[in-house]
């Protein structure tokens, strides 16, 4: 596990140590695996080379919005299949599966014409409001999770007068907390390493994400790429997710191996 971990942590290690490298020692070959002098100017060039504040507030209020709707969302359709009996449940929740096999390709183009027509292109709205109907793999996980909930418990909180709304958030919703948080992990790396969506719908600068900015950086400093500045912005562009994982991976781990109940 020990050899698996360096093997996976060698590109993270390799984008640490060229940004901290001079022009000259970057160059060099063969290469070094240290830098012999640190230069954290690089990470001061990285920033002033791109508006990365802004870029960086752009993309955390799209992330937590996404993250914020996917799980409210995919919580709310879960609990539905998983703790609501109704006629034809388990074939509308094959529909949704089958979903997934939806390449993201056929969904463009129409998706694309229907929020031109609502007038939302250059703005953050198609980021944001397709969290607001869940996800069938987020759905699937939450389901799966819900799935174990004791049916006394259910039964006992109904008969107690609870309804369906206060079940799910006072009873359910906290015992799936390890599940939510995979949920909310899955949806937060992805919106934040999004690259197509805002490419596609966003043009104005000032809107956009920080994965366009690392790629204007790219094509702005094309005739003299300064690679030790590319890769501390793409280190502190990265950073941000690693410090989420680090703080959540018991709840994380928990929530993929889909844990019981007590």
């Amino acid at each position: 596990m020990i050899a698996l971990c360096l093997l996976f942590l060698m590109p993270l290690y390799w984008m640490v140590n060229s940004s901290l490298k001079s022009d000259e020692e970057l160059n060099s070959y063969p290469p070094t695996w240290w830098p012999h002098s640190m230069q954290f100017s690089n990470y001061v060039d990285a920033l002033t080379a791109m508006p990365f504040l802004r870029l960086f507030a752009n993309t955390a209020i799209i992330t937590l919005a996404s993250v914020g709707l996917s799980v409210v969302s995919s919580f709310l359709v879960a609990y539905g299949f998983a703790c609501i009996e109704w006629p034809g449940r388990n074939k509308l929740f094959y529909i949704v599966l089958a979903t997934l096999f939806l390449p993201f390709p056929v969904t463009l183009i129409p998706m694309f014409d229907l929020y031109a027509n609502l007038g939302w292109v250059d703005t953050w709205l198609p980021l944001i409001v397709p969290h607001m109907f869940g996800s069938a793999f987020y759905i699937f996980l939450l389901r799966q999770f819900l799935l174990q909930v004791p049916k006394d418990m259910l039964d006992a909180a109904r008969m107690d007068g609870a309804n369906d709304w206060q079940i799910a958030w006072r009873l359910v919703f906290p015992s799936a907390l390890s599940a939510i948080t995979a949920v909310a992990i899955f949806t937060a790396v992805a919106t934040w390493n999004d690259f197509m969506g805002p490419l596609i719908y966003l043009q104005d600068t000032n809107k956009q994400t920080l994965s366009i900015g690392l790629q204007t950086f790219k094509q702005v400093e094309s005739q003299t790429v300064q690679y030790n500045q590319m890769m501390a912005a793409s280190f502190m562009v990265v950073l941000p997710l690693i410090i989420l994982f680090i703080v959540f991976q018991r709840y994380f781990l928990k929530g993929i191996t889909i844990g019981g109940f007590k």
